[in-house]
């Protein structure tokens, strides 16, 4: 039979859209939701009043706020809680959460302190580190609910969970391939919004197509030099979490990293856009943790230097620029 019931952590745009994709393929989806507005909501109309209101949900799909109503008896787990509030999530969640079921984590990005990746910090909590699996890709929320043709990459320790996870997502419009670097998809899931930040910043100042190709490109090495440093495989920056989630994220309206990077430069600050528009920017909680394991590994980020410059050392924006420029190209693939 597969895996039929299946719980949902998180009621962004991201945890809507995916359970959309999931009531294809598992018999009962259920949301856990923090409010009960959206929980009422979702189970009597099917609209999510917060994210995505437009989209209807399928007949499968339900809600509650009460964790144990969610999880118990679930074939399987979903975890798509904004990076900030995962490791409080789960660990208030992990009492129920039933031994031995694979958990899937969409959440993107590097713990602050710990400098864990999101699978590190669910396994942390509820145990058994290699039933847990990443999901990850060019995967905008507002184009999968609508049915638009996107592809994700899973990886985890097990290669039967692995396969578990992808038969759960996978249909003709929403395709889902299979890998064994789990760190290397979740480091480029992670460091890609920080590069979309610096990309939003420098069209919201004027520069061009040219800027933000240069951007992607050397960002792209910059992250392959982080996944290469904690013993991922640079070959993954070059697949759908990689390469594919960088040109996304780094080039839509529908990117958050991106869009908050061009109001930040035009004077809107952090807690201003996420004010506006209820929706967390990863990359700016991101860039905490990856410029930190830069410093503590040596590893050389300008990129992601200059983005923390920027929104957390008060560095005038001309001035980030012209560090980058100022620096003297170096081999283009170095530290690979």
């Amino acid at each position: 039979m597969g895996i039929q019931r299946v719980a949902v952590i998180g009621t962004g745009s991201w945890g809507t859209a995916a359970s959309g994709l999931l009531a294809r393929n598992c018999a009962d989806v259920t949301l856990l939701a923090r409010s009960g507005a959206v929980a009422d909501s979702i189970n009597q109309a099917h609209r999510n009043p917060r994210h995505l209101r437009g989209y209807v949900l399928p007949d499968n799909v339900g809600a509650t706020t009460q964790a144990p109503e969610a999880l118990e008896g679930s074939d399987a787990v979903v975890v798509a809680t904004p990076s900030a509030f995962l490791r409080s999530t789960m660990r208030s969640v992990a009492p129920h959460v039933p031994a031995g079921v694979p958990v899937v984590v969409l959440t993107k990005g590097m713990e602050e302190g710990t400098l864990e990746l999101m699978s590190e910090v669910v396994g942390d909590e509820v145990g058994e580190p290699c039933r847990i699996a990443a999901l990850s890709g060019p995967n905008h929320a507002e184009e999968i609910c609508r049915d638009m043709v996107s592809a994700a990459v899973v990886a985890s320790p097990d290669e039967g969970v692995t396969r578990a996870a992808r038969d759960m997502f996978v249909s003709p419009d929403f395709r889902v391939y299979c890998s064994h670097d789990l760190r290397g998809v979740e480091v480029c899931g992670a460091v890609k919004n920080v590069i979309a930040i610096a990309c939003g910043i420098c069209w919201g100042l004027g520069m061009g197509d040219n800027t933000l190709a240069v951007l992607m490109t050397r960002g792209l090495a910059e992250i392959g030099r982080i996944v290469s440093a904690v013993g991922g495989d640079p070959m993954t920056c070059m697949g759908l979490a990689g390469m594919g989630d960088l040109v996304a994220t780094c080039t839509s309206s529908h990117s958050r990293n991106r869009t908050f990077g061009e109001a930040f430069a035009r004077g809107t600050s952090l807690e201003e856009y996420e004010a506006r528009t209820g929706m967390v920017v990863e990359g700016a909680k991101a860039v905490r943790g990856t410029w930190e394991l830069a410093c503590e590994r040596g590893i050389e980020t300008p990129i992601t230097r200059a983005v923390h410059a920027i929104l957390y050392e008060g560095m005038p924006m001309d001035e980030a620029r012209h560090s980058l420029l100022d620096r003297d190209p170096n081999e283009e693939f170095y530290g690979l």
